[in-house]
């Protein structure tokens, strides 16, 4: 699979027809490797938060394809059955399962229905995002130098610009005060100052979705935003001195840490809550309980409890542990207009996409989002990316696009809704787009990598984005079939027991594994 995907990317350039008889060939290809013996079922479809956006399709296509959802009134008999085991009546089901090169779909079983997808709307995100901005685009991040440089001392301010780079980690960050220190710099007679209005978020409550603040997926977007405002908590043991060391990064300027915690026996099982942390006081993080030696090195990402002050006290905590001294303080303001000293750029979108689907990256995704507002409409707002997502939806899908209700660009919400029709209908454009590469290969590989890694389904065959909320599971992506067929497979249960469903699911995609057979007639709903 993995030289189908290099080859793949090899035909980036090449006409999207081309693009597909090269898939077909390599798929052919890969099921010989394989053999056509029956496979187990896809045991563990890792379940994230996903969402998932397809090219262009001609809306004559998408009228006959909404005749034939409704023409469609049954489920695969394993399908069936795993809901029926499991407690969750047929009718919280939606489903869509295509040939990538058919005109119409195997399966559209309540394809027009809309539901939440939680994740798959990443899959939206991500697609517009490589479409409207290339798989090339890159976030820079330019800095000022104000003022002059005496020695070794700048009698001036350092100005940072935020334009939304997803990527500014603790490692880009020190590189960026490194590039400062190698102009010369080692004392700052000035402030530093950011400038974040390329981004206006609006203001967001990390607790407000679910209740957990400390959960670095909560954390806001920003237009500088500095490794997701996490702190990273590394445990070493250390058994000669019966403690474990606890390494903090970035090191956060006015807060204490607790530099050791005491050593614990037995298994490791739920060591954080072993630990007994406090994390709410944004001027101490500290642990009161004990670090399980079995457990080995662990490290714990924690969002910082004042996310207001996250940039300045990082920013501040860095340059110092350089070297660096700095007389005034880091503040927000405007940065000059004028040519920068230097700029930081970004990876490239297609490998900032393969980080968000494979992983789920909801911070990742909502910086993409606002970023599509800033370059498309000049607002680099939540109303401003919406927009901008519901345009480009309609341009892909049709008359299909007008159930998608587009919160935010992660999926992270209870209000979002898409379809089965719209998610297999933008897959089906994107495999046929010039995009397809890097937007396929973005996706997690069952039994390989990202949120399907655990997967027991045959490893390869299956790149699918997955999406779990509470009340919400789903699957969305592309299948190869014995035949070295692809098809577009979508699976969305919406229902207070999603997460017993997830059987359902793995019996769909196996049901495309194996070519989609013909459908009896669905028997009636015992619920």
């Amino acid at each position: 699979m993995q030289t189908s995907l290099a080859a793949a990317s090899a035909a980036d350039h090449a006409s999207p027809r081309a693009i597909m008889v090269a898939m077909r060939l390599r798929s052919a290809a890969t099921v010989a490797r394989h053999g056509r013996a029956r496979r187990a079922p896809l045991l563990a479809l890792v379940v994230a938060l996903l969402v998932a956006p397809a090219p262009p399709v001609a809306r004559a296509a998408a009228s006959s394809t909404k005749a034939a959802a409704t023409e469609t009134r049954a489920l695969p008999r394993a399908v069936d059955a795993a809901l029926a085991r499991h407690g969750v009546p047929r009718d919280a089901m939606v489903a869509w399962v295509q040939d990538v090169d058919a005109a119409r779909p195997r399966l559209a079983w309540q394809a027009d229905k809309a539901v939440n997808p939680a994740s798959l709307m990443k899959l939206v995100t991500t697609y517009a995002g490589l479409d409207l901005l290339g798989p090339a685009f890159t976030w820079s991040t330019p800095v000022w130098l104000q003022g002059t440089i005496a020695g070794d001392v700048l009698n001036g301010d350092v100005v940072i610009k935020g334009t939304g780079d997803p990527k500014l980690v603790l490692e880009r960050i020190w590189l960026l005060l490194r590039r400062v220190e190698q102009a010369g710099v080692r004392e700052i007679r000035g402030d530093i100052v950011l400038d974040r209005s390329a981004f206006v978020p609006g203001e967001v409550n990390p607790a407000d979705f679910d209740g957990e603040p400390l959960r670095p997926y909560n954390a806001g977007a920003d237009a500088l935003l500095l490794n997701y405002r996490a702190v990273l908590l590394t445990f070493t043991p250390d058994p000669a001195r019966g403690v474990a060391t606890i390494g903090v990064d970035p090191p956060l300027a006015g807060v204490r840490v607790d530099p050791t915690v005491a050593l614990a026996a037995g298994p490791c099982e739920d060591w954080r809550a072993t630990l007994k942390a406090e994390f709410a006081d944004p001027a101490r993080m500290s642990l009161g309980g004990a670090f399980p030696v079995a457990c080995g090195e662990k490290v714990w990402p924690v969002a910082y409890a004042d996310p207001k002050s996250y940039n300045a006290r990082a920013l501040a905590g860095l340059w110092a542990e350089q070297g660096g001294r700095l007389s005034g303080v880091v503040r927000d303001g405007p940065a000059p207009s004028g040519t920068p000293s230097f700029e930081l750029r970004s990876p490239a979108l297609a490998d900032v996409v393969r980080e968000i689907n494979k992983l789920s990256n909801n911070v990742m995704a909502q910086q993409l989002f606002l970023t599509l507002g800033a370059t498309q409409r000049n607002a680099g707002t939540p109303d401003g990316a919406r927009e901008v997502l519901r345009e480009w939806l309609r341009g892909r899908v049709g008359d299909a696009a007008s159930v998608a209700v587009i919160t935010n660009g992660s999926g992270l919400s209870r209000d979002s809704r898409l379809s089965a029709m719209v998610l297999g209908k933008l897959l089906q454009s994107a495999w046929a787009s010039a995009v397809m590469p890097e937007l396929m290969s973005s996706l997690p590989v069952a039994g390989i990598d990202g949120t399907l890694r655990r997967s027991k389904g045959v490893p390869g065959r299956a790149h699918l984005k997955t999406g779990s909320l509470r009340d919400v599971v789903g699957v969305a992506g592309y299948v190869l079939a014995d035949s070295g067929r692809r098809y577009v497979v979508v699976g969305i249960v919406n229902h207070p027991n999603a997460n017993a469903a997830r059987p359902a699911l793995e019996a769909l995609a196996e049901w495309a594994a194996s070519d989609a057979p013909a459908l009896a007639p669905t028997a009636p709903d015992p619920h």
